[in-house]
């Protein structure tokens, strides 16, 4: 059996993935989406230079607005923005919220630091200093935080739970780097309920999966794996659905990819090219799903958020059933 088959079983078998504070939807069946996308937001909205987006289980949107030196915040149902939170003069390149509201915010200029904005609070709390800008957040289930260090290669995890260790490095070396215990240039991360980590390696065109505890990644798709007839090319969004199969901004190819019961796919941006039409993404960077398994993909050439809708059906338990061979 291939290593992506291996990969997937291993998934199924995983009752719940972690999501307590974001969407992962169970589909009932290989789900698709309409390829014309609503835009969410854009223009005077957004600014320019949008690279995160968060979406938790009351489907209020956050968006880090990089040009705006403020992470925006919608609530469900609404286009017009319920709350800013402004990180002036500095600004903010990822963000993350947890299942008490607390939303992490990185700065993506130097002091570099992850800061803590408690809900409805007007000053935020520095968690963790680093060396560079944390191109993706997140928070496990045992309460670390984890930062994808792009320009220096590397993942660093920290507890925010008061201890006073400093942050370690999980994954990559610090170098650039081909081999399964290095990085280069690593972008979107994801961590599941076993405190596996996932890692969209853009420079390698692939994404990494470390297991607990391991500082060799093994490699579930590269750009050796032809994906309707284009290799991967600088993945950049990654996030898991809830039934383990990965969902991948895919940023030079301008779509959006996943893995199903019978291999990788496209789902979204599928044209083959670039472009600002309903049905077009230009260098998209991050992915986020709501409750109702729309697919928001942040288009971050364009400076807008598209809202891809649903058109199958959720379910509540898994259907996707694999054979061995």
């Amino acid at each position: 059996m291939s290593t992506i088959g291996i990969w997937i079983i291993i998934q199924l078998m995983i009752s719940k993935m972690a999501g307590e504070s974001f969407n992962q939807p169970e589909f009932s069946s290989l789900p698709t989406w309409s390829p014309n996308a609503t835009t969410f937001a854009s223009g005077y909205t957004t600014g320019n230079l949008i690279y995160s987006i968060f979406i938790n289980t009351n489907n209020t949107v956050y968006v880090s607005l990089f040009g705006f030196w403020r992470v925006r915040i919608w609530l469900e149902g609404s286009i017009v923005p319920f709350r800013d939170i402004s990180t002036s003069p500095r600004y903010p390149y990822s963000v993350f919220v947890t299942s008490n509201n607390d939303i992490y915010i990185n700065t993506g200029d130097s002091p570099y630091s992850v800061d803590k904005w408690t809900l409805n609070a007007t000053n935020s709390i520095s968690s963790m200093s680093m060396d560079g800008a944390c191109f993706s957040l997140f928070v496990d289930i045992e309460d670390n935080l984890y930062c994808s260090l792009y320009n220096l290669h590397k993942v660093i995890k920290y507890s925010i739970n008061g201890s006073a260790n400093p942050a370690t490095t999980i994954a990559g070396t610090g170098n650039a780097g081909l081999s399964s215990d290095m990085l280069d240039g690593p972008q979107g991360i994801f961590v599941d309920r076993n405190l596996s980590l996932y890692v969209a390696d853009c420079n390698n065109n692939r994404i990494q999966l470390f297991y607990f505890g391991q500082s060799n990644g093994i490699t579930i798709v590269n750009s050796t794996e032809v994906i309707g007839l284009i290799p991967l090319n600088c993945p950049s969004g990654i996030t898991l659905d809830g039934d383990g199969y990965l969902y991948i901004t895919d940023r030079y190819n301008n779509r959006v990819v996943a893995s199903g019961p019978n291999g990788f796919h496209c789902v979204v941006g599928c044209s083959g090219s670039a472009g600002s039409t309903s049905y077009g993404l230009q260098q998209p960077s991050a992915l986020s799903f709501d409750s109702y398994g729309n697919l928001f993909v942040v288009d971050t050439y364009h400076d807008r958020i598209q809202k891809f809708l649903l058109t199958t059906n959720l379910s509540g338990k898994y259907k996707f059933i694999l054979s061995q061979s």
